[in-house]
């Protein structure tokens, strides 16, 4: 009976996250899209609580309440501009759930090949499915379980790396030891060796040798991207704990992590494979920690930042019939997407034509400024993609660029030897006249000069960008 319910409860928790992922697509579903996936969560546990082989409940329904407890103070307290390292916390968690699984397993599979015949027809659980192995089967297992470990402390090391470079604490720059991907090659193939050793004698020291490579993998595969491409790594990092959690399901023969974890990782890989087209980058070199660097001296930007106070961008916007605004990480930090949804309120009602333009790569993390700007209650029908939107920068009389710096900067197109060179960019330094809210003058995250700011026809617009937008309002007539 509990088996059957279990099963039961594992496809209909399948079809819940296969359609909470599909919801996840668009804008006006994500909201009905996020409840599919609550219910199928709260779903899988029960049946997992209720399966059979289920023990120790009262410290189950700890654990659960205590992470739960700890789940919810996170939710209140994190603002969306710390999502990015949000979502890179999370990574690691699962990362290291995955190791910790699977050195379970590994002292499972060691106790149990201690014991006797009759030790071993008394075990119930986890441990019954292990006794009834096959030696083909235990050989399966161990490879399952080196997979999910090697996979899960990769995640975990650079997951944690990665949260340092977003939250600040640690260099954005791209850095590497000396030797480079030799290094990542040579950890590699000692844990190849290690699989073998393993694989023949089960031994706890090739498990623990293998954990420290895949950990040293993951640092320095991290620490070897640039501050710019941290959008991708966030992504990639999510199919890296997506497969790890699929490696272990295998291992404890449970079929929903297995669904889970390939869902997680193949669509983490496709909107990896997506945000390097996005930046002209290659996936396998995404894989490799090699992006982010250049090949030469970057080209000298002449010329100077011409700066303008808010009765001139005001003005300006007065006159305009077009205006494209271009969100950026900035704009979060500032909290400033209330203020910029009041002031497209109030230029749409006055009869102009005004839309937004999102790089696939803007902000921190896959989607930020989608979910910003809905939140403001920005009209979805005026929020289009770079390639809806791109080709009409020329017909636009302002384009304003709120806290964004490499998704607009020529350099991709005009200097070979930038870091950016050949991504794909928001080309509004085509528009008439273009304003760039901007605290300071300097170069953002990634690092990057922008000759954007001192071409002709671009005037930058100093200040906080929501304290910058409230001074629009009241001028807009």
């Amino acid at each position: 009976m509990a088996y059957g319910f279990t099963t039961a409860a594992y496809v209909v928790a399948a079809v819940l996250f296969i359609l909470s992922l599909g919801g996840l697509s668009g804008q006006e579903s994500a909201k009905r899209a996020v409840w599919y996936g609550i219910v199928g969560m709260a779903l899988a546990v029960a049946a997992t609580l209720y399966g059979p082989g289920f023990g120790l409940w009262w410290l189950s329904v700890l654990l659960i309440a205590g992470g739960g407890a700890i789940g919810w103070v996170v939710a209140q307290r994190v603002q969306m501009t710390e999502m990015p390292q949000l979502v890179a916390a999370m990574h690691s968690l699962v990362g290291l759930a995955a190791v910790f699984i699977g050195f379970n397993t590994h002292i499972e599979m060691v106790r149990i090949a201690g014991m006797d015949e009759a030790a071993r027809a008394a075990l119930t659980g986890f441990a019954a499915t292990i006794a009834h192995k096959t030696g083909v089967e235990l050989s399966i297992l161990r490879v399952e379980t080196f997979l999910g470990v090697f996979i899960g402390a990769m995640t975990f090391t650079g997951s944690v790396i990665a949260f340092g470079k977003l939250a600040g604490k640690v260099d954005g720059k791209a850095k590497k030891l000396p030797g480079g991907h030799l290094l990542n090659a040579a950890a590699a193939i000692i844990s190849l060796a290690l699989l073998v050793v393993y694989l023949q004698s089960g031994s706890t020291l090739a498990l623990i040798g293998m954990t420290v490579a895949a950990f040293f993998i993951g640092y320095h595969l991290i620490m070897g991207i640039g501050g710019a491409d941290m959008p991708v790594v966030v992504s990639m990092l999510n199919s890296y704990s997506g497969w790890a959690a699929a490696a272990i399901g295998f291992s404890l023969s449970n079929d929903l992590l297995i669904v889970v974890g390939a869902l997680v990782g193949s669509s983490g890989a496709i909107l990896s494979y997506i945000m390097c087209k996005a930046m002209n980058r290659s996936f396998i070199s995404v894989i490799l920690g090699g992006f982010g660097g250049t090949t030469g001296p970057a080209m000298e930007v002449t010329g100077e930042q011409i700066a303008i106070d808010a009765e001139g961008v005001a003005a300006a916007l007065n006159d305009a019939d077009s205006i494209i605004i271009i969100p950026g990480y900035g704009m979060a930090v500032a909290q400033a997407q209330q203020s910029v949804s009041e002031l497209t309120r109030k230029l749409r009602a006055k009869g102009k034509n005004v839309r937004f333009a999102i790089h696939p790569v803007a902000g921190r993390l896959p989607g930020h400024m989608n979910v910003l700007l809905a939140e403001a209650k920005v009209p979805y029908d005026i929020v289009l993609e770079m390639d809806e939107i791109n080709e009409d920068f020329p017909e636009t009389d302002v384009a304003i660029v709120i806290g964004s710096n490499d998704i607009v900067n020529p350099a991709a197109q005009e200097d070979p030897n930038s870091p950016i060179a050949g991504m794909p960019v928001l080309e509004c330094w085509k528009a008439k006249q273009v304003f760039v809210s901007k605290r300071g003058q300097g170069t953002g995250y990634s690092g990057i000069e922008n000759p954007l700011f001192y071409k002709e026809n671009t005037r930058m617009f100093y200040g906080d960008a929501k304290k910058s937008i409230d001074s629009l309002l009241p001028m807009i007539e």
